[in-house]
């Protein structure tokens, strides 16, 4: 699973958090939510890492879990920076479909791990 597209995605929405996340504080001045944001943005493929490296099956499955939770914490704060009006429709659209995609194949990892287990 080196090569996973899980790894590369997940490490790719990294990469576009922090650019996002360096906008928000630089241009909206915005501190609190971004620094959340940053947080579980970063988090997601730092727990797929981890479920890589995972000691067993159920060991793996959890850490994923672990990924779908910041996932879903991330798209809350992307929502809530929209619903405030520190972002805009555009940069909410040009980050949210990713972090979407993201959990949708953390999801669908979980669920076929669960099945072959």
């Amino acid at each position: 699973m080196s090569d996973s597209i899980i790894m590369k995605k997940s490490f790719e929405l990294a990469v576009t958090g922090i650019k996002f996340y360096k906008s928000l504080i630089a241009d909206k001045k915005e501190f609190v939510m971004s620094k959340q944001f940053l947080r579980s943005v970063t988090s997601i493929g730092a727990n797929v890492r981890e479920a890589v490296n995972g000691q067993s099956k159920s060991d793996f499955i959890h850490k994923l879990s672990i990924s779908q939770k910041e996932c879903d914490e991330t798209l809350y704060w992307l929502e809530l920076l929209k619903e405030t009006s520190y972002i805009s429709d555009e940069e909410f659209n040009s980050i949210y479909p990713q972090c979407e995609e993201v959990l949708r194949i953390i999801r669908s990892i979980i669920i076929t791990s669960k099945k072959n287990s």
